[in-house]
């Protein structure tokens, strides 16, 4: 990945509904060959995808909670059972596996309370969990989708 590649995925993590040429600018391409760069990055999986970013509360989903969960087994057939299961409930905007003294953490978005609680019955009935502790956010101060590109751009820059 170079320098021309960093700077059209710094424009569409920006603003992903900018057209090809838009993009072109920015990166000081012309628009055929930015086209090939952005569908070369799309198939070797660095784009993941294009999407619209909505705020949870005009969908009535005010509530966002994170919940850390330890467990005594960790064989593999409980891990993809678990991990299949938790993958498919559609509260759970973010899942991972951690290292620590956690081992998943998922952030989950619910319009309140009573919404929640019938999340964490489906969630511990799931599967046997040793521990399971939420913790609620008050106030949304940062969310971002867009990677720190900053480090990748200087070392681009020096090739």
């Amino acid at each position: 990945m170079d320098l021309i590649d960093l700077k059209i995925l710094a424009a569409l993590q920006e603003d992903a509904t900018l057209s090809v040429a838009e993009i072109a600018h920015r990166a000081g391409l012309s628009p055929t060959p930015c086209w090939k760069r952005i569908r070369k990055l799309e198939q070797s999986g660095v784009l993941l995808g294009r999407v619209a970013l909505v705020a949870p509360e005009a969908l009535g989903l005010g509530l966002t909670v994170f919940v850390s969960v330890e467990t005594a087994d960790h064989t593999p057939q409980w891990r993809d059972r678990f991990a299949a299961t938790v993958a498919a409930m559609p509260e759970v905007m973010e899942f991972y596996r951690m290292a620590g003294e956690i081992d998943y953490q998922l952030r989950v978005v619910v319009p309140d309370m009573a919404a929640f609680d019938g999340f964490y019955k489906r969630l511990t009935e799931a599967a046997p969990l040793k521990n399971v502790t939420s913790r609620f956010a008050m106030e949304r101060i940062k969310v971002t989708t867009a990677h720190p590109l900053d480090t990748a751009m200087r070392l681009a820059a020096r090739r």
